[in-house]
């Protein structure tokens, strides 16, 4: 009777230290099974991480670029901005000091080449030559008549020019003229003249 009983206590604890070895295998293997998910979350978060931090540096240096760009292209404009207006002032200065030109003891050689000039850019036998009250004077009979006899064109006096100093040349039949006052000269010449200017005032070689 003894023996059967101990035979069931023996077997009861066998089943039960097997229930335990089981129980232990099903916990390890779960506790391994979490520490890989756990290691594996944690190696995917810092990948995420890391693409984040990444991300966040490039944007970051997107975004400086972006900046110094637009600073750049600010500066250049403003430094374009500055040089129009220098330039403009000195033009404006320069068109206002225009008049001053009929004063000087050579005109009379300068209105001559202002003709000469102007006829040339007409094909006529015969022109009008309208000019301001001081151009007038200098354009004498004697000098209309070597004038002529230069660029063999018949050259007449024409109505006085109510704005503009110089001359401007039409003619007959008024469908054709070539303005070659000071004021329309230097505005003809005025692009060509911006940079070479513009590296003086900036005493600079042209």
């Amino acid at each position: 009777m003894r023996s059967v009983r101990s035979d069931i206590q023996a077997l009861k604890r066998a089943i039960e230290e097997d229930v335990r070895r089981e129980a232990d295998r099903i916990l390890a293997d779960a506790q391994a099974r979490a520490e890989n998910i756990r290691r594996r979350a944690e190696a995917q978060a810092n990948a995420e991480r890391d693409r984040i931090l990444q991300q966040a540096r490039q944007e970051a240096e997107r975004e400086h670029g972006r900046v110094i760009a637009a600073a750049q292209l600010r500066a250049q404009t403003l430094k374009l901005e500055r040089r129009e207006q220098l330039l403009e002032h000195v033009f404006a200065e320069a068109r206002q000091q225009l008049a001053s030109i009929l004063e000087w003891p050579d005109y009379a050689q300068i209105a001559r080449r202002l003709v000469r000039e102007a006829t040339g850019r007409l094909e006529a036998d015969e022109l009008l030559i309208r000019a301001d009250e001081r151009t007038m004077q200098v354009l004498s009979d004697e000098v209309l008549a070597d004038l002529e006899e230069e660029v063999g064109v018949h050259l007449r006096i024409g109505e006085p020019l109510t704005q503009g100093n110089g001359v401007i040349v039409v003619t007959p039949d008024g469908h054709r003229s070539y303005d070659n006052t000071l004021e329309t000269r230097m505005a003809r010449m005025q692009d060509g003249l911006r940079a070479p200017v513009y590296h003086i005032l900036m005493g600079e070689a042209p």
